[in-house]
């Protein structure tokens, strides 16, 4: 069994800041990437960051300069620092990891999820 479990979404105004945390547990043998993703209402989910275990990381356009996103492997853990919030960043945000278990099976896993409102 592996779980995720996020941490961090809220209301924040427009321009503010909040920071995402990301933590793994479970059968893990290996994390080879953690990710986030994000869902608005009437859309379909979409990456917004993903860092790899080598520390390499990747962003969806509509983030770069704004969004940065971390991973620190001994805590099993990814960050995801969210700056100068848009309102059109408003959505829940997901968690996804790609994990190889101590059952040598490799497959993703999702968190619950975590709600970022960006409102006045």
């Amino acid at each position: 069994q592996v779980q995720l479990v996020e941490s961090g979404g809220g209301l924040v105004q427009p321009g503010g800041s909040l920071r995402l945390s990301c933590v793994a547990s479970g059968s893990i043998l290996k994390i080879n990437a953690m990710g986030w993703y994000r869902q608005a209402p009437g859309k379909q989910r979409e990456l917004v960051a993903q860092v790899t275990s080598g520390r390499t990381a990747t962003y969806a356009d509509f983030v770069k300069g704004r969004f940065t996103i971390s991973g620190d492997n001994a805590k099993k853990t990814v960050y995801l620092e969210m700056n100068n919030l848009k309102p059109e960043d408003t959505a829940v945000y997901f968690c996804q990891a790609g994990i190889t278990t101590l059952h040598f099976i490799t497959r993703d896993y999702w968190g619950q999820g975590t709600q970022v409102t960006v409102s006045p």
